[in-house]
């Protein structure tokens, strides 16, 4: 028998490690991530928090699927999930990465707003323009405007909200050129285009998706340095770290604290995706309290969805699954979770709520 030769074995093992290894296929891992501790990302007046103990913020890391990772879905807190699943109807990587950063950077503003609000300290809202979420195929700025641009400006008019902006569009009828000045990385942009009839509403339009862009200017000055960290589900956490710091009040009380939830700039907690793994990250990092959305399905929902489980439930079952001495604490409001800190004693509180009582795992 004719011998192979070494060079086509070692072509044929490289090339089986390649694909098993390594060729990305069109499925993604989510697992439990870090819990990054914010006292080196809070920053007010230009100093960071030296306080005992610390507050963390928990992620979920994402990672493109190979044969090999694929098979990571029978480890424990491992999940699979389709490209449709994970980025909706976007249709690239890029553009999910923008609209991260703007979830991000929205969690970031009503974080300040909710935690100004409860310190009752003042600040300036800064209307900046209309961001783009999506533009239509059919928008004739579909080939200039994208997912994160910002409108400063149509036809050289800057307006005080979105309001107004809509407003002047109604005004004018299909067909209608219209100047735009849009912002994209900083950079200023001019694109010019006829409105067009919106299927919804039957009136003139430019053919986009958009929410309010703006900023708060505070004093005492807070900034925040997310780094590439994307998503809402900072936003309780941030505001718990900058509400410590505006108020010079220590809430943690030395301990590590750790959590997630969006946060509103009236101060309601709202749900985030993935938080039985970021009770285990929490865990992983030692943390002694974690905060859960305690989200209620709206009541004509409860029929269609009888087995939903609020964020606190999921929490709950994850921290009970994994053994955890971490208390996990149920929070609707910014204020759920103050008062909660400002009266941290956990064996006295668990012993005196019958509703916490269960929140040690055993």
């Amino acid at each position: 028998m004719k011998k192979i030769p070494l060079w086509i074995k070692l072509v044929v093992i490289l090339g089986f490690g390649y694909l098993f290894f390594l060729r990305p296929i069109p499925y993604y891992i989510e697992r439990p991530g870090g819990a990054l501790d914010l006292n080196p990302v809070v920053e007010v007046e230009g100093a960071y928090s030296e306080e005992p103990g610390k507050f963390m913020m928990t992620t979920v890391e994402i990672l493109q699927a190979t044969p090999f990772s694929y098979l990571f879905q029978f480890l424990p807190y491992n999940d699979v999930v389709t490209e449709a699943e994970l980025f909706g109807e976007i249709d690239d990587y890029e553009a999910y990465n923008r609209l991260q950063k703007y979830y991000m950077d929205s969690s970031v503003h009503s974080a300040v707003v909710a935690a100004f609000d409860a310190a009752e300290l003042p600040y300036d809202l800064t209307y900046n323009g209309v961001y783009v979420m999506s533009v239509t195929e059919n928008s004739n700025f579909s080939s200039s405007l994208q997912m994160g641009d910002t409108i400063t400006s149509v036809d050289e008019l800057r307006f005080e909200n979105t309001d107004e902006f809509m407003d002047y569009i109604k005004s004018k009828e299909v067909g209608n050129t219209v100047t735009i000045h849009y912002e994209r990385d900083g950079v200023e942009n001019v694109s010019e285009g006829q409105l067009i009839e919106l299927e919804e509403t039957g009136e003139p339009g430019i053919g986009i998706s958009l929410v309010d862009q703006s900023t708060v200017v505070t004093d005492p000055e807070v900034t925040i340095h997310s780094g590439q960290i994307g998503g809402p589900s900072a936003g309780l956490m941030y505001s718990l770290q900058i509400y410590s710091m505006v108020t010079d009040s220590d809430l943690r009380d030395g301990q590590t604290i750790a959590g997630t939830g969006t946060i509103s700039d009236d101060g309601t907690v709202g749900p985030i995706g993935g938080i039985d793994k970021k009770v285990v990250a929490a865990d992983k990092e030692g943390a002694t309290v974690f905060f859960a959305p305690d989200d209620e399905l709206p009541a004509e929902l409860k029929e269609d969805y009888p087995d939903y489980k609020t964020n606190y439930e999921v929490a709950l079952e994850a921290a009970e699954d994994i053994e955890t001495d971490m208390v996990i604490v149920p929070v609707k409001t910014f204020r759920d979770a103050v008062d909660y800190l400002e009266n941290l004693d956990p064996v006295a509180q668990l012993s005196s709520d019958k509703d916490l009582v269960c929140l040690i795992a055993a």
